[in-house]
Formats: structure tokens, sequence, C-alpha cells
């Protein structure tokens, strides 16, 4: 019997006044996959990721997510909250963290979603609230440990450098125990050691852990090294997909990031050299 995607989205349009983000778009992304989305500057990328979790509200289309118990539930219906608490999280382009908490707290932070209970339900019962918190905060503690953060989990992020909040922005996702990973431009402003560090974390989550993972990237050499299919997207459209090697020399992607309609100073041409390669 086929196994419906984890992830579909069916005829998805965005508008933003006279601006079209997305423009019919369907893409699924499989249950244990490491799907990359590419596109030149402008090609719907991060749209794509603010209507699956929520942040954005396609006028037309579906996205349809495969809970882990194998119901079928309409996110393009469904609030934030409510999508996080189906076990879709996400990391963002520019960071989003708490500056002026601990590394700890932010993480606590990312478990919000499976505390139940309010104030006068914690005091009725205290016992049963407190076990709660204990297998939080020892979760937590096991990705702070699966992240390598434990020299800095009482650090204060705002003091920490770009790459480590990187990592902790990522197990702050972590926390939430995801279904599904959804990772916006993670190697963004690091240096060549960094994003290596990044992607090995990418890789470690995606294998070890089981997570399915959708991953926005402007380094071309990094997805083409971690990713199982990549997806291509250029003016909210899907314009190829396939395996890393497939995408590379498909001519509709190298027209993409040629194309006569670019001008000269778009930064995506630095990396036409490398989708041609192999």
């Amino acid at each position: 019997m086929h196994q419906p995607p984890l992830l579909e989205l069916s005829d998805l349009t965005l508008r933003f006044g006279g601006v079209t983000a997305l423009s019919g778009l369907g893409m699924e992304v499989r249950e244990g996959e490491l799907l990359a989305l590419i596109g030149p500057n402008g090609a719907g990328k991060t749209s794509v990721l603010n209507c699956i979790s929520g942040l954005y509200r396609a006028q037309e289309g579906s996205i349809t997510l495969t809970g882990r118990d194998g119901a079928r539930h309409p996110l393009h219906r469904l609030a934030p909250h409510r999508i996080a608490a189906l076990g879709v999280a996400r990391t963002f382009q520019n960071i989003e963290l708490f500056k002026h908490m601990t590394v700890l707290d932010n993480l606590m932070l990312g478990r919000h979603v499976h505390m139940k209970g309010g104030v006068l339900s914690g005091g009725i019962h205290l016992g049963r609230q407190r076990r709660r918190e204990i297998e939080h905060r020892r979760y937590v503690e096991e990705v702070i440990d699966f992240m390598n953060l434990e020299p800095l989990r009482s650090a204060v992020v705002g003091s920490l450098a770009y790459g480590n909040q990187r990592l902790v922005e990522m197990a702050r996702a972590l926390a939430l125990d995801p279904h599904i990973l959804l990772l916006d431009e993670p190697t963004a402003g690091m240096n060549a050691e960094e994003k290596e560090s990044m992607a090995r974390f990418i890789l470690d989550v995606h294998e070890e852990r089981g997570i399915t993972v959708v991953v926005i990237d402007h380094d071309i050499d990094v997805i083409m090294d971690i990713s199982d299919r990549v997806v291509v997207l250029d003016f909210g459209r899907r314009i190829a997909q396939g395996t890393p090697e497939q995408v590379r020399s498909h001519p509709a992607v190298i027209d993409a990031y040629l194309g006569q309609a670019r001008g000269e100073s778009d930064p995506v041409r630095a990396e036409t050299p490398k989708l041609r390669q192999g």
C-alpha cells in the first residue's frame, strides 16, 4: 500500500498585494528524508517554510501533514501553536532567540507545547506537574548533550558567538521533539569551519534522531553534500526536483541561476559554477 507523504503542499498560492510569492506550488516531503529547497533570491523558499509553520496564510491551496498518529492534518487551517504541537519545528533566517536568557532557559521554552495545565491545575496536581517538569528537564539536558552545548548551558545567549547561537537555535527546535524540522539558512553568516560543523549536526539530527528535515541554504556545496533530494524554486514555482546529481545539470536550474533577467549583482551568480560541477 502506498504511504502518503509526510507533508504535502498542493496548488499553494501566496500573494502580498500585487506580488505573487508562490504560484500554484506543489511539492511533497517524504517521511525520513533530508530535503533541500533551493533557488535564486526571491524564489519563495522562506515563504514556503512560513506557510508550513503557519506564519503566513496562503490565499489558495492546501498543506497537509501526516501526524505520528497516522491522521492527516490540514496545516493551512491551523494556528502556529497548533502546528508546533503536531511536531513541526523550525529555525529562522535571522536568529530568533531570547538573548537575555540562558541556553538552558531557551531550550526549556522549546518544550512549551508539551507542558500541560496552568497555575491552578499545577497547584492541585503538584506531584504530577513536578514529575512532568523533571521529564521536560531531562529531555532538554539530553538535547544539550547531543548538540555539545554542555559548556554553554548556563551562558546568556546574547553573549555567545554567532555560530554558537545558531546551534542553540537548532537545539531549541529539537527540544520540541519534532516530527519534521524546517531549517531556514542554518549556515548563513558562518565561516567555512562553522558551516562544516553545522552540516555535521544537521546530518546527525537526521540520521541519529531519525527526524525528517527540510533545509534552505545558499551554500550549494553544503546542500549537495547532505541532502537526499532537492526541490528548486524560481519565481514561486517549482522548476525542478530530484537527487543532487540530477539537479546539478538540469537546464532549468542552470537557467534560473544564469538567466538574463537577473542582474549582474545578484549574489546567486557566485554559486552557479558549483551547480555545474560534478
